[in-house]
């Protein structure tokens, strides 16, 4: 792998997460430049971005012969036809989430960056949230015994079909594609692969063109871990919830690095990643003890992505722990569709490649 120093990034998208995570993040980190923007809107993101050079189409950013990396934050479907091409133009590949369509275009992008020895990474950001952190300090320090039960949601209250393409019934829409892989990808950071899952995917919302609602069940040899997500919630729900076989923790609200982007709040600052929602701990009388939640830091993946393409740490997110998600993803989509318990369609060099 090609090392560099000042890596000149181009951000293919400039929508609410190109705008929102990727642009700002990176903007905050050292050693990494956000040269290049690939938009129809010029003016909006020069709002923005006065110093960075905004061209018409995807080709063209990734085709510039300055750029190192290439970041895509464009719709799902585009995501494996950009990254053929980048990885085809020597550039190192930053893919938003989910990673592809399938797992056969995950599959192919992965070999075609082996091939090209480039550095091919999926952005699973919410490794470093608060919630997560703090829930996962907490079952490693064993405070709730073994976990028997976890269970994970992300719940909103958007009653009201948008007119934007994550609603509409085209590939790699739907609530599932969207919040799913931050579900999956924190529960196997926690525990690894599961044996199989359970999926029901639903769409809820009048007027809704694609689901809207989905409730997945990942089955381990000792404790059973819930995905849940839906854009009917107006409250009520917590982000997890986690029984052992000593205790219970609960953690309430979410990680708010998104509020504060959303807020202006500069990445890396004072505040930024402060969480003022406890987690509680329950022992086994169930007295409420609180624990103090961590700060999340986002930041750290693309810290991680510049370490790595300057040689001094691994991939942050390999692909192949992004075709696992992939994996978990569509197991889910063909149990809700059949009924079915569905096993991961994972070959057996892959899974030794997760352990």
């Amino acid at each position: 792998m090609n090392k560099v120093k000042t890596i000149n990034i181009a951000l293919i998208g400039y929508g609410f997460v190109g705008k929102t995570f990727h642009a700002p993040l990176i903007q905050s980190v050292d050693g990494l430049k956000l040269a290049v923007v690939s938009s129809r809107d010029e003016e909006k993101v020069k709002r923005d971005l006065p110093d960075v050079q905004v061209v018409a189409t995807p080709e063209e950013a990734i085709q510039h012969p300055d750029i190192d990396l290439v970041v895509i934050a464009s719709p799902n479907a585009t995501h494996a036809p950009l990254a053929t091409l980048a990885l085809n133009s020597g550039k190192h590949v930053v893919v938003d989430k989910p990673f592809t369509l399938d797992m056969q275009e995950a599959r192919d992008l992965i070999a075609l960056a082996d091939e090209k020895q480039l550095l091919l990474s999926v952005f699973h950001n919410r490794r470093w949230d608060s919630d997560f952190l703090g829930v996962k300090q907490v079952i490693e320090h064993g405070r709730i015994g073994k976990v028997k039960l976890f269970e994970s949601h992300i719940d909103r209250f958007r009653p009201e079909v948008r007119v934007r393409w994550r609603e509409q019934n085209v590939p790699g829409s739907g609530l599932w594609f969207d919040l799913g892989p931050h579900l999956i990808d924190q529960t196997l950071q926690l525990f690894g692969l599961p044996q199989s899952v359970q999926g029901n995917i639903a769409t809820l919302r009048d007027g809704a063109e694609i689901n809207d609602w989905a409730h997945v069940v990942l089955n381990y040899p000792e404790h059973k871990v819930i995905l849940h997500c839906s854009m009917l919630v107006a409250g009520g729900t917590s982000r997890f919830s986690v029984h052992g076989d000593h205790a219970s923790v609960v953690k309430s609200r979410i990680d708010q690095q998104e509020a504060q982007l959303l807020a202006g709040v500069t990445p890396g600052s004072e505040r930024w990643g402060e969480d003022s929602d406890d987690m509680v701990l329950f022992d086994a009388n169930g007295e409420p003890q609180n624990i103090k939640t961590p700060k999340g830091d986002q930041r750290q993946y693309y810290i991680n992505v510049r370490d790595a393409l300057t040689g001094k740490m691994d991939n942050p997110v390999h692909p192949v722990e992004a075709l696992a998600v992939m994996a978990v993803l569509e197991a889910a989509v063909k149990s809700s569709e059949s009924g079915s318990t569905e096993t991961l369609d994972l070959t057996a060099e892959e899974r030794a490649q997760l352990q």
